[in-house]
């Protein structure tokens, strides 16, 4: 048996016939391989884990996500360290994951790669106890994707994204971090810290072009605050790809890392937002989850 959990409002805003558009998709694909499926829904924050641990615990054949990354992140963690395949539809607002998988953004042709796809192991980190498989970061980015987090269905997407992370450009207050990347301490007042997996947050933007899947490494990039100015000048490499080109940028690989700040410290893994006081530390999960996608890393 094969399940499959989608998400009704990812990519679908108020769309109410998306959901059952999205189960006869399903069925019908299931109908033409001859395989059995089971299609659940998510119906609020948490419940896709509770499904995959569902799918775990019934020993599925594989397990199927349709949504954003948010709702792989759920799925994906229940599935940490088992034999089982997990395939993606991506239907969320950035879909950072799926442009790192090469999968495409057309349901139909992902659904077949989600079903008869080659499988193939990548790794994983933890962020403050939680996991990730595409991006976790802390300080300016986690600050955007709290206050995306906050829109309700059908008024996310790229310009509300854009529109918020130009606003926040604007007032957003560097911290300054006592940080050890693989126990070797250093200070950095920093707009932000990412740890990426895969290379991009969504539509496009890579922060990390050279990060690999499947290498056990994290690729750990600290942008520095140089002024408000700067930080628009230097984000045109972020949609080019080339952020080693920005003077605020430095990046290296990392298995651990450590981030000390005094108080509150906004963090967010895969997208989804989070808190944490005083201390954060980051770990690479090696060959964590077995996925069904299009490509080999590149």
């Amino acid at each position: 048996m094969i399940h499959v959990i989608i998400n009704p409002i990812s990519g679908a805003g108020a769309d109410m016939r998306a959901a059952p558009r999205r189960a006869e998709m399903v069925e019908s694909a299931a109908r033409e391989r001859g395989v059995d499926v089971s299609v659940a829904f998510t119906t609020r924050q948490g419940h896709a884990r509770e499904l995959g641990e569902a799918a775990v615990s019934a020993s599925a054949e594989a397990v199927i996500v349709w949504g954003g990354d948010g709702t792989f992140n759920e799925t994906a963690t229940s599935l940490i360290g088992t034999s089982i395949p997990l395939g993606l539809v991506p239907a969320g607002s950035g879909n950072g994951l799926a442009g790192a998988l090469g999968l495409p953004r057309d349901p139909r042709v992902a659904l077949a790669l989600a079903f008869d796809g080659r499988p193939r192991v990548i790794d994983a980190g933890r962020m403050a106890g939680r996991c990730f498989f595409n991006i976790a970061g802390i300080g300016f980015d986690a600050r955007v994707a709290t206050l995306f987090n906050q829109r309700g269905a059908g008024s996310r997407g790229g310009w509300p994204y854009f529109v918020i992370g130009v606003r926040e450009g604007c007032t957003y207050r560097a911290v300054d971090y006592d940080v050890w990347l693989d126990d070797e301490p250093a200070k950095h007042k920093a707009l932000l810290m990412a740890f990426a997996n895969g290379r991009e947050y969504g539509l496009g933007a890579r922060i990390a072009p050279g990060a690999r899947l499947d290498d056990g490494l994290l690729d750990a990039i600290i942008v520095e605050e140089r002024g408000v100015l700067a930080r628009f000048w230097d984000a045109r490499h972020l949609a080019k790809g080339t952020p080693h080109l920005a003077p605020s940028v430095s990046t290296r690989h990392v298995r651990r890392a450590v981030i000390e700040a005094k108080g509150e410290l906004e963090f967010h893994v895969d997208g989804e937002p989070g808190t944490a006081y005083d201390r954060i530390e980051v770990q690479v999960i090696p060959a964590a989850l077995m996925i069904r996608s299009a490509v080999s890393e590149q």
